[in-house]
């Protein structure tokens, strides 16, 4: 009887000893397929502490309505272009006016003078600075030779599986955007041209292009294009696919708790040269994603503020930066389009992040002040588009009621810096 219990309690004592053995192995398995999740080629860490499935309770369940009353949940938590491979072969340098003098003058903290001047506006010396991006001349060249030139390749690579990353035959590449209705394509087109008519030239130059089943350009890719199952002559965009870029994420002055980015000069004199640039190139971001009411950038970690307290300090959404620290907006399908058509959902979350900037670049203030004067947006953003690209009347321009939505936020947008300007002309 004795060993018959000694025997029972030896079983009991193996099976509690097997049962810690299999949780145990469990939650490490389930760690380790956590981080691999989330970790880069490169070895490095990507939005850490992010629940692996947000896509349900994040702005992205909201992105696709209420036009079709669908519910887009897409999982965008890719890191576009964030590789580790080489670059290309055509690929180039973002800074095509970069010199090892302005570089080397952008490190440290301000020696150079006030950051500020005129009471709003960024100094010059910053703006010398500031290197000249995706210019008008090497958008207009790139945009030549996509439009002539094969493309050999389609894969995943730009996000949402309905999009794919096209080679072309000199072995550069592009993002396709082929979009799950046509306001995503037309709003990433015509927001690329409101960004030339501002002179603002942080976007990648892009082009429209036609899967015509005679087309040379696709010719090579046909049975790729067949198993995607995109349309017969869809009107697609592509953009310049630029290599080695990096997230980033939302600077103090933007967040939540601090009081917005205002020219207190006690504040930015503390800055590096490298930071009041990258704050230079937010304060226009900010000022383009109010005008396209783009709500996919910093608009939706603030709507992502209700349930996720620390949304502000991982990457933020369709916004990467190159090497040399200049940032690149990519993604900007939810701009104007779609961004109006749910303009009542968002506008109240476009105006907290609007009024959290009173220091702006004064090329930008021009050039909406000059669209504020003339009140002519509507034509000059259709003769821009017309006199571009080939395929305009393919794809479709703004509505009138949409013209006049765009219209109406360039003379809100105005008011606002002149408000700006009252408040602060006399520091």
């Amino acid at each position: 009887m004795r060993a018959l219990t000694a025997n029972l309690f030896a079983l009991l004592f193996l099976c509690a000893l097997a049962s810690v053995f299999y949780v145990w192995s469990a939650l490490e398995s389930r760690l380790e397929r956590h981080k691999r999740m989330f970790s880069l080629p490169g070895g490095g860490s990507f939005h850490q502490g992010l629940p692996v499935d947000l896509s349900a309770k994040t702005f992205r369940a909201l992105l696709a309505v209420p036009a079709a009353q669908r519910l887009h949940l897409g999982g965008r938590l890719e890191a576009h272009n964030l590789t580790d491979q080489t670059v290309s072969a055509g690929s180039r340098d973002y800074h095509v006016n970069r010199d090892n003098k302005r570089s080397a003058r952008r490190e440290g903290p301000v020696k150079l003078g006030s950051p500020v001047e005129n009471g709003i506006f960024w100094s010059e010396w910053l703006e010398d600075l500031l290197p000249a991006g995706f210019t008008e001349e090497y958008a207009r060249a790139w945009r030549q030779r996509a439009r002539t030139s094969r493309v050999v390749k389609l894969e995943p690579g730009c996000g949402r599986i309905s999009n794919q990353l096209a080679t072309f035959a000199d072995g550069t590449k592009a993002c396709v955007r082929y979009g799950i209705n046509a306001d995503q394509v037309q709003g990433e087109t015509l927001t690329y041209y409101l960004a030339s008519l501002l002179g603002i030239t942080n976007l990648p130059p892009l082009i429209l292009s036609q899967l015509n089943s005679d087309s040379e350009q696709w010719a090579d890719v046909r049975t790729r294009i067949g198993g995607l199952q995109w349309s017969d002559r869809a009107v697609v965009s592509l953009t310049e696919w630029i290599s080695n870029l990096t997230g980033v994420v939302t600077p103090a002055p933007l967040r939540q708790e601090s009081s917005g980015l205002h020219p207190v000069l006690k504040d930015l004199w503390n800055k590096t040269s490298t930071e009041l640039l990258e704050l230079m190139q937010w304060s226009d971001m900010v000022i383009f994603d109010y005008l396209t009411a783009n709500f996919d950038r910093l608009v939706s970690n603030l709507f992502s503020l209700q349930w996720d307290s620390r949304v502000m300090e991982r990457d933020t959404n369709n916004l990467l930066k190159t090497p040399h620290g200049d940032l690149v907006f990519i993604d900007n399908e939810a701009g104007l389009v779609h961004g109006f058509r749910v303009l009542n959902m968002w506008e109240k979350y476009h105006n907290t992040v609007l009024s959290s900037v009173c220091v702006f670049r004064k090329r930008t203030t021009l050039r909406v002040a000059e669209l504020h004067r003339r009140r002519d947006s509507r034509r000059r953003l259709l003769e821009l588009y017309r006199d571009s690209e080939p395929l305009s009347q393919e794809l479709g321009f703004l509505s009138d009621e949409h013209a006049g939505v765009l219209q109406d936020r360039i003379d809100r947008l105005h008011e606002h810096i002149l408000h700006c300007k009252g408040k602060y002309s006399q520091l």
